[in-house]
């Protein structure tokens, strides 16, 4: 099982191109079955759960070409409506499939998704939406089984703005009959990218990235599509920090800082010196980390949830005592007990946990138990005394493309150990 192994104290600097963001891409390739169209798309970031998802296209029937961060999709040969059990428990984000198959198909089953283990998900919100566009749904001994005749245009209410809702039901009602209006809609900038990829193809979909999207259902898509994937916030923000904790100077590329807004607030909080612009920022971390009074986790335009952990490594170290409370999932401390191993002060109260800084961290065998808690750890190594030791490294590799060479090329002293 691969392991990253690294020795702290290395002060970070250089440049970072950031790659595509892993929760845009992947809706966006669930996007790519709503019609027989083929698509180009481009800055599609090299990750495990990419490849997740293009092994599940294939198997659906799609035929798909990759060259480095360039894909072609084709789903004019889709002749399947099973998403493979083995291949939907890898992955959260499977379920979107859901909606872009019963546009396409009128029918999909499909096993509970897996993903990380960070609380309950519940997909309640998503059938509902579903059934409410006209959808018959069957759930029986693990699997999903979603059909419909004719899908038609409703006004949803979605109970909280969850991403995932939102993309299926943009998904499902592309080619509804009639308007779909979605209310309290997920806002992420992700969400962005799927109608602009949607649009480009021929739907007609307004206001994503506000808290009411409106899909006019079409008929039929003619276009093929051309599109360029939005840079990863999550990476971005998380290589941010790399350099705040490390006391590094990073400049980071290929991003928009309009996404980022809420961790530069907070990494401006902990005393660090930001320079941006709109597609690129300079980020200079303190001599010391100040404490941060309050970080929650919100929906965007909030501080992320994807971000907790890693800000969590960050005031593990800093001056003074800080306040994390976690809103978003109620079981995403798993890290907790992998810092407190390295030596960090921290107590969890349900969704609260509460950091002294403490002088050093120190280096110690340790497991990454999901994807950012991983990252976290990584982070955390960058500054601890000595030798630090990741296992379970598959889950940093789900979502972070080529994370040990970039830190490497940065002046970490980091190897992955196949």
């Amino acid at each position: 099982m691969d392991r990253i192994i690294l020795y702290g104290g290395n002060r970070l600097t250089g440049e970072v191109n950031v790659s595509g963001a892993k929760n845009a891409i992947l809706p966006i390739l669930a996007a790519t079955v709503v019609e027989g169209n083929e698509s180009t798309i481009f800055n599609v970031p090299n990750l495990r759960d990419v490849e997740v998802m293009e092994k599940i296209l294939l198997a659906l029937g799609c035929t798909i070409k990759r060259v480095d961060n360039i894909m072609w999709v084709n789903s004019k040969p889709l002749d399947q409506v099973k998403i493979p059990d083995e291949l939907a428990r890898e992955m959260r984000s499977s379920i979107i499939l859901m909606g872009a198959m019963l546009s396409r198909c009128g029918e999909v089953i499909i096993s509970y998704p897996g993903g990380c283990e960070i609380g309950p998900r519940p997909i309640d919100m998503h059938l509902k939406a579903l059934k409410d566009l006209g959808a018959e749904i069957e759930e029986s001994y693990g699997f999903i089984h979603c059909r419909a005749s004719k899908l038609k245009g409703t006004e949803i209410q979605l109970d909280y703005p969850s991403v995932g809702a939102t993309e299926n039901i943009i998904l499902a009602a592309v080619k509804a009959e009639g308007t779909t209006i979605i209310r309290n809609a997920a806002r992420e900038p992700e969400i962005v990218d799927l109608q602009n990829y949607l649009n480009k193809a021929g739907a007609r979909i307004s206001g994503a990235g506000t808290s009411v999207i409106i899909i006019e259902g079409v008929n039929e898509f003619k276009k093929d599509v051309t599109h360029y994937t939005m840079p990863d916030r999550i990476v971005a923000g998380t290589y941010m920090i790399a350099s705040a904790i490390t006391r590094g100077e990073i400049i980071l590329k290929n991003i928009i800082t309009d996404h980022l807004q809420a961790v530069i607030a907070k990494l401006k909080e902990a005393g660090c010196l930001i320079y941006s612009d709109e597609n690129s920022l300079k980020i200079i971390g303190p001599e010391r980390i100040n404490s941060i009074e309050m970080v929650q986790t919100l929906p965007y335009p909030g501080f992320p949830t994807d971000m907790q952990a890693q800000i969590m490594a960050l005031l593990s170290i800093a001056n003074g005592i800080s306040i994390i409370s976690e809103t978003v999932f109620e079981n995403r401390f798993k890290h907790v007990e992998e810092l407190i191993r390295m030596g960090a002060n921290i107590k969890t109260f349900g969704k609260v946990a509460i950091i002294k800084g403490v002088k050093e961290l120190t280096g110690t065998k340790t497991t990454a138990k999901d994807l950012r808690g991983g990252a976290s750890l990584v982070l955390a190594g960058l500054v601890a005394k000595g030798r630090t030791e990741i296992e379970n490294v598959y889950h940093i590799k789900r979502g972070y493309e080529d994370f040990h060479k970039i830190l490497k090329g940065l002046g970490a002293n980091i190897e992955l150990v196949e």
